[in-house]
């Protein structure tokens, strides 16, 4: 059987989720495709062969793009068997399945698709009932990336003297043991973390270094979840590769409690740590159920900085219940920490996103600011009782998308929505040269794919 795997999106990297599958459908004989549309035009030819054909669906970009582009591709194909598998397929099954799909899978997914195959190679049933949802631990295999572009098409990494690295990336686990209200892993995984095999990691690793990868991303929700796993993985990829860089994302929470081997990643080629700190206003992180206080993150930073780590935060930072005020007090946490050049630009206009099955929808008052779910975005909408908190969003949205086409630096953007920001609270806005930057930007490397959903 023919079998074409789409991805449309995956932050810039060398997609995971088409690599891995592949493995196992190849071993259980079906002749297998890659298509990743984020680098690649439609390749027509793979689609009229195809005899099933699945989509990746790992965040809500993705599942955007990939309904866009599904019209065409059923077009060019009616009749190919349709699946979708990934995080944000279980939380969209209805839609879906309307759309025509005959599989839809979240969590481990790798052996669901192949028994799916298996099933039409013996002519079963097009539409036989599955789990939306498998958690079962997986033995797994060897990722197949030579059916992938290359390295180079995907998203580098800029040192600080303006060189740039072929970036790698895998993941070492999936799930996460904590429940934020608004992660789109908790509807599927729901406290679970699954590893993925140590050995099968480094495999991993070292096929990409062999296509030339001089830096792995590890792309695990968060890469502590496991700490013997995560520690036992950098220390063995330092004692092959020393030369070897890598980045991780880990929760301020877990930076605390195990900040005994910061240190550790420090000195195994970790080059920065991004960590989901959302918000410094403490009835908002309580609300999102982060995990962490403002005095945490200030905390996190601080041992980072002691560490030799660099700190590489994410927020949503326009909420429900974000004030202008408080952005301006997320903007003045930021410089006085100096972590203006650590935070991408984009990650100061982020927009509270609730896809369907969030936890958001729980909380006793979601009614009075959650309209009805929007299939075209999606998501549920939502407003800000305070118009000016809205309004400030769309300008800052414009503001980085500006400054971005035009390459401005980190600090001129920052500085750009420094001043927006004060404005919107008819305040007058000190210059950002009294705000105390520790880190200049010829110290920080960044990776050039910034967004994060």
């Amino acid at each position: 059987m023919r079998v074409l795997l789409i991805s449309t999106y995956e932050l810039g990297r060398q997609p995971f989720g088409l690599a891995s599958p592949a493995a196992w459908l190849a071993r259980a004989g079906a002749e297998v495709e890659l298509l990743d549309l984020a680098c690649q035009p439609l390749d027509e030819s793979k689609v009229r062969e195809a005899d099933a054909i699945a989509f990746h669906l790992p965040m809500h970009t993705a599942t955007r793009l990939a309904l866009a582009a599904l019209g065409g591709i059923r077009r060019l194909n009616p009749n190919a068997h349709l699946a979708f598998y990934g995080l944000y397929a279980p939380i969209n099954e209805a839609l879906l399945r309307r759309l025509g799909a005959e599989l839809v899978l979240g969590g481990e997914f790798e052996a669901g698709l192949t028994s799916w195959i298996n099933r039409l190679e013996r002519g079963g049933a097009h539409q036989e009932p599955n789990r939306a949802v498998e958690l079962g631990r997986q033995q797994f295999i060897v990722p197949e990336r030579s059916r992938l572009p290359g390295l180079s098409r995907y998203a580098r990494l800029v040192m600080p003297d303006g060189s740039e690295r072929i970036v790698g990336a895998t993941e070492a686990s999936r799930g996460c043991k904590h429940r934020c209200r608004h992660c789109p892993i908790v509807p599927v995984y729901n406290g679970i973390f699954r590893i993925i095999q140590p050995a099968v990691v480094l495999a991993d690793i070292r096929q990409q270094i062999r296509a030339g990868a001089e830096h792995i991303t590890l792309g695990d929700p968060d890469f502590f979840n496991g700490i013997r796993h995560a520690i036992g993985i950098v220390t063995a990829l330092h004692e092959e590769f020393p030369g070897l860089t890598y980045d991780v994302t880990i929760k301020i929470e877990h930076l605390l409690k195990h900040s005994s081997h910061l240190r550790t990643l420090a000195e195994t080629g970790c080059l920065f740590v991004t960590s989901a700190v959302e918000s410094v206003n403490d009835e908002v992180l309580r609300r999102l159920e982060k995990g962490h206080t403002r005095a945490d993150f200030l905390s996190a930073a601080k041992l980072c900085r002691e560490a030799g780590l660099i700190l590489s935060p994410t927020f949503v930072a326009f909420t429900p219940w974000t004030k202008v005020e408080g952005y301006i007090e997320l903007l003045r946490t930021i410089a006085r920490l100096g972590l203006i050049e650590n935070v991408a630009p984009i990650q100061l206009a982020i927009r509270l996103l609730i896809p369907a099955g969030s936890r958001l929808l729980e909380l006793a008052d979601a009614r009075g600011w959650i309209g009805p779910f929007d299939e075209d975005a999606l998501a549920y909408p939502w407003a800000n009782p305070d118009s000016r908190a809205d309004e400030l969003c769309a300008e800052i949205q414009a503001v980085v998308l500006e400054r971005g086409k035009s390459r401005a630096s980190r600090r001129a953007i920052f500085t750009a929505v420094w001043q927006a920001a004060h404005r919107a609270a008819n305040a007058e806005p000190p210059p950002l040269a009294e705000v105390r930057d520790l880190v200049s930007r010829a110290a920080i490397p960044y990776l050039t794919e910034p967004w994060y959903c």
